[in-house]
């Protein structure tokens, strides 16, 4: 899916596209909200594929987000999606965000793993028919996120939900160095902590139901006092 992220803060736009482009997404960013609404207005003309959500920062300095969502919703379908996040935690800010017209907020600081939850239940809802029977595969390995199914070789992997999220995590960073915070925030989005033997035993547990050896290909790794890394092994 295409999705535009507008915030003035440019680490946030960063660490927000860091999160969608690992769960397959196309991310553009933008630092305020008239160069967002230029965009959408060229989209227009040009009668260009337009985005499929958006995620704005509720106070940038040169629009309200109240009008910028209106503006966007004059340019977009109106069953676009529109995800807001906001440092205020008032319910009267929460709820004239909603009134406005969009669909979910965030509080910030943004948790990764909250992030990429909210966006794909609200890419479900808006787009059924597109993520239904969405496939996910790396090699022998084909993720179905949607129910939440892996299929190795043709036969499915029985695997707990937690176990499931980790795979996809893991698979979606192969190469990458996670560390434990941002593996906690991914997996375990709302608890606030785990015993960090929980996040082990899960590791293990992966690395045995996949059978990630050298001699399938992949091989998942501890990074000494950080997380874990998946490799892609050459043939």
């Amino acid at each position: 899916m295409k999705i535009a992220v507008l915030s003035e803060d440019t680490s946030q736009n960063e660490l927000i596209c860091q999160v969608l482009s690992s769960a397959g997404h196309a991310c553009t960013s933008f630092v305020s909200g008239k160069e967002l609404l230029n965009h959408l207005r060229q989209v227009n003309l040009l009668k260009k594929d337009s985005f499929n959500m958006l995620v704005i920062d509720w106070q940038v300095s040169d629009l309200a987000g109240e009008e910028i969502v209106r503006q966007a919703r004059n340019k977009l379908e109106t069953t676009i999606p529109v995800l807001f996040m906001t440092g205020r935690s008032s319910e009267d800010d929460i709820v004239a965000g909603l009134a406005a017209g969009a669909n979910d907020y965030m509080i910030k600081p943004i948790r990764r793993g909250e992030l990429a939850a909210r966006v794909q239940a609200l890419l479900r809802r808006a787009y059924p028919s597109q993520t239904v029977n969405e496939q996910i595969q790396f090699g022998a390995y084909v993720f179905e996120p949607r129910p939440g199914r892996l299929m190795m070789d043709g036969g499915e992997i029985d695997l707990t939900q937690k176990e499931f999220d980790l795979a996809l995590l893991l698979f979606r960073n192969i190469g990458r160095p996670l560390s434990r915070s941002y593996i906690h925030e991914s997996v375990w989005v709302r608890e606030q902590e785990i015993p960090s033997r929980t996040m082990d035993t899960h590791v293990s547990r992966v690395r045995n139901k996949l059978k990630l050896r050298p001699e399938n290909g992949f091989r998942l790794v501890p990074v000494y006092s950080y997380g874990y890394r998946l490799e892609q092994l050459s043939d």
